[in-house]
């Protein structure tokens, strides 16, 4: 592989959230605080897509949840939401065995080994969920990841004319009621290639620019996708499309998340999978271990086999023809004959 604008020792594991690092939805402190019926929210939210369909409307599936909680913000029912109390509220997000130090153990492997050492190999975290990047940042994992991906709220928003004002409007109790940035099961392929192509890290690279293969910060082939099931689809293809590996999770004990992870296998959407258990000697952390492992000697043979490939064999000086005693003796002996 070519040397390019990066140095490509860096491996990227990328992580969903809900059922995949948490048993069940982040939102689940929300519904508490403000004694929501969760299964009620979430059966209102199921159905809204195809009745406003009845009126019309066409919005997303996965994303009108978002709607749903300005409404109950709106109306009284969630009063005084705001992006504090979402972060706040995050902390109280309950992981699965094993997290979140199984990340700090996958971040080690990258210095397993004095060849992994050399080139500076380097595991980096990262979190895109359909779910509340508030939520994420405040929860106990944040301090292990290096970029988060989710949904996000506006409180305040700008109002018309706000490029005249000379002065700032008087703000009024903080509380979300605009959606900021919206994250669902397709426009999570976008972050991928942000972090694939570095813009996530740099600025001035834009996502959709071309850029050679080898000029990437991150490959696909480096990188690893873990998430619940069928609604990453799009994100278990483009990884797995362009040589990255894809993981499937299900809730330990839920044959029904079994059987759908495996229909996954069957229909080559993922590579394997295995329960939501991140502990030593579980199937998961140990297939996730080795293949971080293979992901790592296969950056040392590219780097160097790049290396050798780069850099010519020094000149030597030649060495003049030097003549052997036997040589010596026959000319002796030639020359005794011609006198």
């Amino acid at each position: 592989m070519a040397q390019g604008l990066f140095t490509q020792n860096r491996i990227a594991l990328i992580w969903d959230f809900d059922k995949t690092l948490i048993p069940g939805y982040m939102q689940q402190p929300i519904f508490e605080r403000y004694q929501i019926d969760e299964d009620r929210f979430w059966e209102e939210t199921n159905a809204m897509a195809e009745r406003y369909k009845e009126r019309g409307y066409h919005v997303s599936g996965e994303s009108v949840y978002l709607n749903h909680i300005l409404t109950h913000v709106r109306n009284g029912q969630m009063k005084g939401l705001n992006n504090e109390l979402l972060r706040t509220l995050g902390a109280e997000i309950e992981f699965y065995e094993g997290l979140p130090k199984f990340f700090g153990e996958l971040r080690a492997e990258a210095r397993s080994k004095p060849e992994y050492e050399k080139h500076e190999i380097e595991i980096e975290h990262y979190i895109v969920s359909t779910g509340l990047a508030e939520m994420i940042r405040g929860s106990e994992i944040a301090p292990y990841v290096d970029g988060i991906w989710g949904s996000e709220f506006i409180e305040n928003p700008l109002l018309p004319g706000f490029l005249s004002q000379d002065e700032l409007a008087m703000e009024t109790d903080k509380e979300i009621s605009q959606i900021g940035m919206m994250i669902d099961n397709t426009t999570k392929t976008r972050a991928l290639f942000e972090i694939n192509k570095g813009s996530n890290k740099d600025g001035a690279i834009d996502v959709n620019a071309k850029l050679a293969h080898e000029d990437r910060r991150i490959p696909f082939q480096n990188m690893i996708y873990i998430a619940d099931g069928p609604s990453d689809v799009p994100s278990f293809s483009v990884v797995r499309k362009f040589g990255g590996k894809a993981y499937a999770v299900y809730k330990p004990s839920n044959e029904a998340e079994f059987a759908q992870n495996d229909l996954l296998l069957q229909t080559n959407r993922i590579h394997a999978y295995g329960p939501a258990r991140y502990s030593g000697d579980s199937n998961t952390s140990m297939w996730l271990r080795l293949h971080v492992q293979k992901i790592c000697d296969r950056i040392v043979a590219d780097r160097e086999a790049n290396f050798a490939k780069r850099i010519a064999e020094p000149p030597r000086h030649l060495k003049d023809e030097v003549e052997t005693p036997e040589a010596e003796a026959d000319i002796a002996e030639q020359d005794s004959l011609e006198i």
